[in-house]
């Protein structure tokens, strides 16, 4: 999924940094881009939810079509729905080889997923959306281990300074486990959940 808007700006529109080199353009102008970006004051109820929506659609570099689909798989469920949202959404391929510190961002993650260079119990694996169960083993592929990014992530260059504790992360050897399903507060997503409920159940 490509996105033509710079992320620079998407991030300020947004009100959070996509990536870590967006972190100090937008501490420097922290509001919207644009000539009237200081002074856009004027909100809605809509607006609110709407761009709660575009925020988590940002976060997990997915489009509006897959966002839906998620958002009705959680509604199934008896758990709160916003809450199983963010799960089903974590639990996405991309979004754990990022948050294992196998990818610097969620943009590098997918495009080592569409690029057949991550592997899930031993098998290739070129879906992003692909869903990963607890004790599935994700893994960087053996010939793509010696690449420059693989080479950088192996030496802790994209790791946190607290990993989530629903993994099992082996940088030194490109392995990441999924322990079990993350809790809501495990999942380091800027986001208030519960309006982008509201948002697709208007």
């Amino acid at each position: 999924m490509n996105q033509s808007r710079p992320k620079v700006k998407r991030s300020r529109a947004l009100g959070i940094p996509l990536t870590p080199k967006c972190v100090r353009y937008f501490e420097r102008r922290p509001f919207p881009p644009g000539q009237h970006g200081r002074s856009r004051k004027s909100t809605s109820d809509y607006k609110i939810r709407l761009l709660e929506k575009q925020r988590l659609k940002a976060q997990y570099h997915v489009n509006e079509g897959q966002l839906r689909q998620a958002f009705t798989r959680a509604a199934r469920l008896e758990s709160k729905t916003g809450e199983a949202l963010i799960v089903d959404l974590e639990t996405r391929l991309d979004a754990l080889v990022l948050r294992s510190g196998l990818a610097r961002t969620i943009y590098q993650a997918r495009q080592a997923v569409t690029h057949r260079h991550i592997t899930v119990n031993g098998r290739r694996v070129d879906r992003p959306s692909a869903r990963v169960r607890p004790d599935d083993v994700i893994a960087v592929a053996a010939r793509s281990r010696t690449k420059t990014p693989f080479v950088v992530a192996a030496a802790g260059a994209h790791a946190t300074e607290k990993s989530a504790p629903y993994l099992s992360v082996n940088l030194a050897d490109l392995t990441v486990r999924l322990l079990r399903l993350p809790l809501r507060s495990e999942v380091p997503v800027t986001c208030q959940e519960q309006l982008v409920v509201e948002y697709y159940s208007r």
